[in-house]
């Protein structure tokens, strides 16, 4: 079967978007002070823009799924097949709900600079509507206790990612900032917040890979693996889990050696070597995301080995 290419685009960007509204609305809680969320990272910006992202490309996904499970071309759009999806489908259940949180996020962001509450309802509200995409995949194919299981599953998987992927976000613009703009107090500013996502971010990882070996276990299941190789599937399965390896060692680079070293340097006033590494760091962690959310938007168009059998 051949690829739907525009499925798995607006799958990808609706990963990326999401996730980076939960994960960077979060990163604000945790990672900032009330008086530093406007001034450090214009945080009200970036949260409506994925915000208003996530809502236009939402829109493009159910056209593109209701075609999908219809058999119909994607243009023109056929507004029979949507209807049909949006009232009898969890799927359709899932996208309203969506909708519902992705307004409520956009309320919340209006109001998020100095305060926590409202941001604290743009990381909840945004949160709702990344686990919906749990709906849109495989995380929904299974029955009885199987099905909860892997649902929830996936839910937590899809939280942990993004929260990873609003870290990134967030601790990029940080690093990256003009070297102008760039004083004693922002230096301080980013170590911590650096130093801050170490206990989020063991956290993280830790559920990325006790709910990632749930989903190998429910989707390829223990007699696929030896033959996981020479489908599709296993290979992008492969190569996800090759990016994630390698973001591991960069995570665990960044946390006990650049950022120590950060440190230091800025105890002695020269920290330009310093921000430099952290920089090229971030920005590879940072590609490797990119391209397993592009593995992942793939993945889930594809059928797994365990429903094969």
């Amino acid at each position: 079967m051949d690829a739907d290419w525009p499925l798995i685009a607006v799958r990808f960007a609706l990963y990326l978007t999401l996730s980076g509204l939960f994960g960077l609305s979060a990163f604000g809680i945790y990672g900032l002070e009330q008086g530093e969320r406007r001034d450090a990272l214009a945080l009200r910006p970036w949260l409506l823009g994925t915000g208003f992202l996530a809502f236009v490309f939402s829109g493009i996904a159910l056209a593109l799924l209701a075609a999908a499970m219809a058999g119909t071309p994607h243009w023109p759009i056929d507004r029979d097949a949507i209807t049909m999806l949006l009232a009898g489908t969890a799927a359709g259940t899932a996208w309203k709900v969506r909708m519902i949180a992705l307004v409520m996020a956009s309320i919340g962001a209006l109001m998020a600079t100095r305060r926590t509450m409202p941001l604290g309802l743009v990381a909840l509200s945004s949160g709702v509507a990344l686990a919906t995409l749990a709906w849109t995949g495989h995380g929904a194919m299974d029955e009885g206790w199987t099905g909860w299981v892997h649902l929830v599953a996936d839910i937590l998987h899809l939280l942990s990612a993004g929260a990873w992927v609003g870290a990134l976000l967030g601790l990029g613009l940080l690093v990256m900032r003009s070297a102008r703009r760039i004083d004693a107090a922002h230096l301080t500013l980013t170590h911590r917040a650096l130093h801050g996502f170490g206990l989020v971010g063991t956290m993280v990882v830790g559920t990325i890979v006790v709910t990632g070996l749930i989903n190998t276990w429910l989707l390829v299941g223990l007699a696929n693996l030896p033959s996981l190789g020479t489908t599709t599937y296993g290979r992008l399965l492969i190569a996800k889990l090759a990016l994630f390896g390698t973001m591991l060692v960069l995570a665990s680079l960044n946390r006990f050696r650049l950022t120590p070293a950060f440190e230091r340097s800025v105890a002695t006033g020269d920290h330009k070597g310093a921000l430099r590494s952290l920089r090229t760091s971030l920005a590879v962690e940072t590609a490797c995301v990119i391209m397993i959310l592009t593995l992942v938007s793939w993945l889930g168009t594809l059928e797994p080995p365990a429903s094969a059998m």
